[in-house]
């Protein structure tokens, strides 16, 4: 456990990165979890929004896109599966990266959640390095493919003008 600790202390936020400056959405019923998860998120920089079930989170997302969404599978009126699947359907929000966490370690809830369309699954209690390490990983792919996409429009552009 100290050497997880120790290893925390070697995770910076770097100003000049991107992903640092990306928003996260965290979606849990448990006070308890929604602050810790914001806790690690804000100690390095990520501006974090919370609801607290999957209608709530659907909401949030209509109204203000997040970068990621943290999304727990247990919850009443939504659950995280079929919040996720709904955020997938949508061409206006599939491309966000969402990592479900729960307290289910099941082969089966994970084959759910990869059905659901969630691009990562954390399983509760949620080490935190592992936690920032799959943000980030995810923040990065969403950038690329961004930039990738403005890239491809570009050249498109380019493309009909000289054409």
């Amino acid at each position: 456990m100290a050497e997880s600790a120790r290893a925390g202390e070697n995770v910076q936020s770097d100003p000049s990165d991107e992903v640092a400056s990306c928003s996260v959405l965290v979606v849990d019923d448990n006070f308890q979890n929604l602050e810790l998860l914001q806790a690690y998120l804000e100690e390095l920089g990520y501006p974090v929004r919370t609801a607290h079930d999957g209608a709530e989170a659907i909401a949030s997302v209509q109204a203000e896109q997040p970068d990621i969404i943290l999304l727990d599978v247990m919850m009443p009126r939504m659950s995280g599966f079929q919040a996720c699947q709904k955020l997938k359907a949508s061409p206006a929000t599939r491309d966000i990266p969402i990592i479900m966490v729960t307290a289910l370690n099941e082969v089966g809830d994970v084959e759910r959640a990869v059905e659901a369309g969630a691009d990562d699954f954390l399983t509760k209690p949620v080490n935190r390095i592992e936690l920032l390490t799959r943000v980030r990983s995810l923040l990065r792919v969403r950038l690329l493919k961004k930039q990738l996409d403005k890239a491809m429009s570009q050249m498109q552009a380019f493309k009909h003008g000289n054409g």
